[in-house]
C-alpha cells in the first residue's frame, strides 16, 4: 500500500502531464489519505479496501484536515479533488463515492495598470546586482506583461528560440504548445539580455540563468517583484502572476476577442478566460461611480 502513492504519482507525471508542482501536492494528499484510513479503520490499507471508502469516510478525512491545518474552502475542494483522483487511480473510474465539495468563491484576477507594469519591470532591473542580471529580470517580466506568459512557462524557455521572430512557440500546461505573438519591446530585452549574459545560449540550456548558472528560480522572480512593488508602494496583489492577468486584461479592455485570447493564455477551457470578462465589468463600473455626478 506505501508505493501507491507513489505510482500515482508517476501516472500524473507519465500519463497525465501534470506539473512537478501538482503532482507533489497530490502525492501528499495520498499520503495523507491512506494514513487517515490506517487510523480511522483500525487496519492497514489494501487497495481493495480503498474501493469500500465512504462519503462518510471523506467528510472524516476532510474535517480532519481542517482541524489539523486549519485549510479554508480552497484548499479543502482542492484536498477532494485530489482525494477523487487518487481513488479512482486506484480503484478504477465510476468507483469513488459522491460528495459535494465546499463551496468556493471564484475571485477576480486583480491587474495593475500598464504604467505599474511597466515602473515594476524597469524597478527591477535597476535594482539588480549587475547589468545582465537587470537585463534578465526586465525581459523576464516584459515577457509575463508583454506576452502573457505564466512564470513557468518564461523560465523553461530555452536557447532555441533564438533567433527570435514574430512569434514565439511556448509549451504550458500538460505539454500543450501555443504560438504567442512578440512585441517589438519584448524581442529587443530579450536580446539585450541575451547579449549581456556570461553564459551563453546552447539550444538545449535554458535562456534565463541564475546568477551561478544554473536555472533561474521562480521564487527570485517573486522576491524581486516584492521588493520592488514595497519601494513603488503598489498593492501586495502585484505580483508576477498579476503581469499576466494584466495582460488578459488590457487586451480585453481594447477589444480582443475571448477566444483569441483563450489561445494566448493556452486556456484549456473558455471558461477559465472568461472570467477577464468580470474585470472589465468591474473596470467600468469604477469609472462609472468615480466620474457620475451621481454615482
Amino acid at each position: 500500500m506505501s508505493e501507491l502513492p507513489g505510482l500515482y504519482a508517476a501516472h500524473l507525471a507519465r500519463d497525465r502531464r501534470r506539473s512537478a508542482h501538482t503532482v507533489r501536492a497530490y502525492e501528499a494528499t495520498a499520503v495523507r489519505l491512506c494514513a487517515f484510513l490506517q487510523a480511522h479503520w483500525g487496519a492497514a490499507v489494501e487497495r481493495a479496501m480503498l474501493a469500500k471508502v465512504s462519503s462518510a469516510d471523506l467528510r472524516a478525512f476532510l474535517a480532519a484536515r481542517r482541524g489539523e491545518g486549519g485549510i479554508g474552502n480552497a484548499s479543502a475542494a482542492r484536498e477532494l479533488s485530489a482525494v477523487r483522483g487518487f481513488l479512482a487511480f486506484a480503484v478504477g473510474e465510476g468507483t469513488t463515492p459522491r460528495l459535494k465539495g465546499p463551496r468556493v468563491k471564484k475571485g477576480v484576477p486583480r491587474p495593475v495598470s500598464p504604467d505599474e507594469a511597466v515602473a515594476l519591470a524597469e524597478d527591477v532591473a535597476e535594482d539588480a546586482a549587475e547589468p545582465w542580471i537587470g537585463a534578465r529580470d526586465l525581459a523576464v517580466l516584459l515577457l509575463l506583461y508583454g506576452a502573457g506568459l505564466r512564470v513557468a512557462e518564461a523560465l523553461a524557455l530555452t536557447g532555441a528560440i533564438l533567433p527570435l521572430g514574430a512569434t514565439l512557440s511556448v509549451t504550458g500546461k500538460r505539454d500543450k504548445t501555443r504560438i504567442v505573438p512578440l512585441l517589438p519591446q519584448v524581442r529587443a530585452a530579450i536580446e539585450a539580455y541575451v547579449a549581456l549574459s556570461p553564459y551563453g545560449t546552447a539550444r538545449d540550456a535554458p535562456l534565463f540563468r541564475g546568477a551561478k548558472g544554473g536555472p533561474l528560480s521562480p521564487r527570485l522572480v517573486r522576491l524581486a517583484v516584492q521588493r520592488a512593488r514595497v519601494r513603488l508602494g503598489l498593492p501586495d496583489r502585484t505580483t508576477p502572476h498579476a503581469l499576466r492577468h494584466s495582460f488578459a486584461t488590457h487586451l480585453l479592455g481594447r477589444g480582443a476577442d475571448l477566444r483569441a485570447l483563450q489561445e494566448l493564455l493556452g486556456h484549456a477551457s473558455l471558461s477559465s478566460t472568461q472570467i477577464y470578462t468580470q474585470v472589465d465589468a468591474a473596470h467600468l463600473l469604477d469609472v462609472y461611480r468615480n466620474a457620475h455626478p451621481r454615482a
